[in-house]
């Protein structure tokens, strides 16, 4: 059941969702962030502490969100290349319905320095495990494809993420860079002799 609580906490997300679409995060005041969610910065202080820590909440929900999305969107069944493929363009699809806040938490969270890096490292891990549980599973095994590693898992989604960043930042959207990133991330987690 959804609170009066949750609706407002809810309100102020979407308000700096917004703001950051619009504005970019940097130019973005909790006077912003109140406006757009048509509440007061009391209400904002009764919820978040500092605009950082509702940044941090609606990153968190967007991942989680993210996660969820990806996950059920690979079909275990499938052959892994189609797996794979299921799982990336999940993943670009994501991008591709909000690049800005995608752009913003690959380049602004790393720049709130100390008090973001346990959150970027907590996200980066919630996505390791979930490509390591997607590529674990009998129709990949059958193919000879191996447990994938931390390490790869990294490299991978780094690459995933410099690669939709660069690509909105230049002008190009998500979907651009479908095809190279199905390409890589087959070559990566694929058999190998």
């Amino acid at each position: 059941m959804t609170t009066v609580e949750d609706t407002f906490r809810q309100r102020l997300l979407d308000g700096l969702a917004a703001s950051i679409v619009q504005d970019g995060y940097r130019n973005t005041t909790v006077a912003d962030i109140v406006r757009r969610a048509r509440t007061s910065r009391r209400t904002f202080y009764e919820h978040f502490a500092s605009k950082e820590e509702c940044f941090s909440a609606l990153l968190t929900a967007a991942n989680a969100e993210m996660i969820r999305y990806i996950s059920a969107a690979v079909d275990p069944k499938a052959p892994w290349q189609d797996q794979i493929r299921q799982a990336v363009e999940a993943w670009i699809a994501c991008a591709e319905s909000t690049p800005a806040i995608m752009v913003s938490w690959i380049r602004d969270l790393p720049s709130l320095g100390a008090a973001a890096r346990q959150l970027q490292r907590d996200m980066m891990e919630a996505f390791v495990e979930m490509v390591q549980t997607l590529c674990d599973t009998d129709e990949l095994r059958a193919a000879g494809v191996r447990p994938v590693s931390r390490q790869e898992a990294v490299i991978l989604l780094g690459g995933l993420r410099e690669l939709i960043a660069t690509t909105v930042e230049d002008g190009g959207r998500p979907t651009d860079i479908a095809d190279v990133a199905v390409r890589s991330a087959i070559a990566l987690l694929g058999p190998h002799a």
